[in-house]
């Protein structure tokens, strides 16, 4: 028979590996805790029209890499290639709006059909943010700095913040006409890919890394000319709140994000520890797009960032914890105290592994030493008979103890203070 594996870039997340992405995902909800950030979760399935009309048609994402197919009722149905326009429609369809501003997170896989590579899956995974309904400038400044906090917290060294605006929609469109003009001049001089976007969406060949697209680029009309005043304005002020809380950042003149929603303040922020695929965070405005999804005309920011990213930079450090206390025990009236002993701590709030194999005691150490674990408790049929359990050290030279099995609270004050 075939043996049976995960289909190609759907990856299982293995126990020695969970730790780091428990460590990232209870720092998140710790940052959003103290910026007032409420959790909101939405299914990883949503009708297609969604993300055509969300993201845009015109978008690699729509255009290439959606997983799409119709269900038994004869409806296009998605899973979700990004967070931002299933929390924008939960919020329409359950009147959230209608409450007032509304700062929301989220959390979990989305789908997109790539060649997968290091840091990027076909499942991956994103933790977001989504402020609905804050339109100045201020409320950028803020959501930066929620994200350049949490990866500051983790400890992810070598970051930056680059940093553009992309106007209104007004300033789009004049200057997608400039630059459109300059394209078709140097066409022949495109990459493939380039040459397609330049009928789809021309803002999205300022993002390529071909070496041949990135030289005609050098020369052409950049968007900072085709801003009104009022968009300049607003950029200065976004910068301005950046400087007033010593967030660096970098002006990158080409820097557009692939989605049709955004508008005004994009921004990425990058680590230097990745090499080619830098980028760990990304977002941006994007006033239009509640009412673009059938809602009142709301301004919002968000962002997301890719967790496997994340791990991949974590991955050096170990993220395990070891356990209070590693319980070791040798025969049946023994091994049934040991069990008692250790539910007993952990309702008292320690971390107790408990060794079942029952056998030799030196077996039983060795497994114990690889724990991590400072201490082992040892019950044996001696043991029981007087009604005392062994404390043995395991990491420092030191005497074993002997303490009444009975008296939960002298074992707890050794294993916290020792």
């Amino acid at each position: 028979m075939e043996k049976l594996q995960s289909l190609r870039g759907m990856v299982d997340l293995l126990p020695a590996q969970t730790a780091l992405w428990q460590r990232v995902e209870n720092e998140a909800r710790e940052q959003f805790r103290r910026a007032c950030v409420q959790e909101i979760r939405t299914p990883v399935l949503e009708v297609t029209e969604l993300f055509a009309r969300g993201i845009g048609e015109a978008t690699d994402v729509v255009g290439k890499e959606m997983y799409t197919f119709l269900d038994r009722g004869d409806r296009s149905c998605t899973l979700r290639p990004e967070g931002t326009a299933s929390v924008v429609r939960a919020a329409i369809q359950h009147g959230l709006l209608s409450q007032g501003p509304q700062r929301l997170w989220y959390a979990g896989p989305m789908f997109r059909y790539e060649r997968p590579q290091a840091g990027r899956q076909r499942q991956f995974h994103q933790i977001g943010l989504e402020c609905l309904g804050f339109a100045d400038a201020r409320s950028d400044v803020e959501a930066i700095a929620v994200a350049w906090d949490l990866l500051t917290s983790l400890g992810i060294q070598g970051l930056a913040l680059e940093l553009n605006t992309l106007g209104s929609s007004e300033d789009r469109v004049r200057y997608r006409e400039q630059l459109v003009a300059y394209l078709q001049q140097h066409r022949d001089h495109l990459d493939p890919d380039s040459q397609d976007r330049l009928e789809r969406n021309p803002l999205r060949i300022l993002d390529s890394k071909n070496t041949d697209t990135q030289a005609v680029l050098v020369n052409a009309p950049t968007l900072a000319d085709a801003l009104a005043e009022e968009s300049r304005d607003r950029f200065e002020q976004v910068r301005a709140g950046l400087d007033a809380l010593a967030i660096p950042y970098t002006l990158n003149p080409r820097l557009v994000r692939g989605l049709d929603y955004y508008s005004h303040t994009a921004f990425e922020i990058t680590s230097t520890q990745l090499g080619a695929q830098a980028t760990v965070c990304g977002g941006g405005r994007y006033d239009g797009l509640v009412e673009q999804l059938g809602g009142p005309v709301t301004p919002a920011i968000g962002w997301a960032l890719g967790m496997e990213r994340l791990v991949m930079l974590l991955g050096q450090q170990d993220a395990s914890t070891p356990p209070d206390l590693y319980v070791v025990s040798r025969g049946q009236s023994a091994e049934s105290a040991a069990l008692l002993l250790t539910r007993s701590l952990r309702l008292a709030g320690m971390r107790v592994e408990r060794d079942p194999s029952g056998a030799a005691f030196a077996k039983q150490f060795k497994r114990a030493d690889r724990s991590g674990s400072r201490w082992a408790a040892v019950l044996g049929d001696g043991e029981l008979e007087r009604g005392v359990v062994r404390l043995k050290p395991l990491r420092e030279v030191a005497e074993e103890l002997e303490l009444p099995l009975k008296d939960l609270g002298a074992i707890q004050q050794v294993l916290r203070t020792r």
